[in-house]
């Protein structure tokens, strides 16, 4: 089995506990509007590399050392990384015999059948929540959030370790009423340890260009540090959770 790989991080500390690889998988279904890695987007694409899983093992246990210094791991991020589920799950059941740490970094607009297949070896999700309000997700990703939550709350069920990561975009996802409602959603999901706040920003504006895209942001600024402390304590109080800054 092969996975279409776009890029990999084997010394990354933004991407779960630790030191930890991550392997940014090739292909998205969403077309969020603030997306800084539409590089990512067709899976067929030729920049891809094809890893069989032996190979990406071995620059998985390369770094062995590493993780357990740090109590890291790997982490599948992208694109979306669920689309080539089958392949994370053979790099998972790998990762259990050597005691590795598994993660992954997902929309989860993706079928539940996915989710649970690979729930018994892994060790963390990192959750994005696009938007909790369904019109405004469909105008922000192209499509709504019944998957994306009804998967939060599965793997919540689940006893899984959830870390939510929330992209703050001024004028689109940073209304308080939203807000709020995000942090009652959270509020009820025990397995949820932290949320991250991730403040827009346009660094991967040109990429649109270099693909013949019309980036749709151009007049939207990055939220100011008063704004996103403000918004993090609003979401702390509210859901119990600590949030962090990212």
């Amino acid at each position: 089995m092969k996975g279409k790989i776009h890029s990999i991080d084997t010394f990354s500390t933004l991407d779960g506990p630790g030191i930890r690889t991550v392997i940014f998988m090739q292909g998205c279904a969403l077309r969020c509007k603030y997306c800084h890695n539409p590089d990512t987007w067709a899976i067929d694409s030729p920049d891809a590399r094809d890893y069989g899983v032996e190979e990406l093992m071995e620059v998985i246990i390369r770094n062995r050392p590493y993780y357990e210094a740090s109590g890291g791991g790997i982490t599948f991020s992208g694109g979306e990384p669920l689309l080539q589920h089958r392949f994370i799950k053979e790099i998972f059941e790998y990762c259990r015999q050597e005691k590795i740490s598994t993660a992954y970094d997902s929309s989860l607009y993706i079928s539940s059948q996915v989710v649970l297949d690979l729930i018994p070896f892994t060790d963390l999700v990192l959750a994005d929540i696009k938007h909790i309000n369904t019109e405004k997700s469909k105008s922000l990703t192209g499509v709504d959030n019944r998957l994306n939550l009804e998967n939060i709350k599965l793997l919540n069920e689940s006893k899984v370790r959830i870390w939510i990561r929330y992209v703050v975009l001024p004028g689109w996802t940073d209304a308080y009423e939203d807000l709020e409602k995000t942090a009652l959603f959270i509020r009820n999901l025990p397995m949820v340890e932290r949320v991250d706040l991730l403040p827009y920003h346009s660094l991967g504006s040109h990429k649109w260009k270099l693909l013949g895209l019309e980036y749709p942001l151009h007049e939207v600024k990055p939220p100011s540090l008063s704004h996103l402390e403000e918004l993090a304590q609003l979401l702390s109080s509210l859901s119990q959770r600590p949030v962090y800054l990212a």
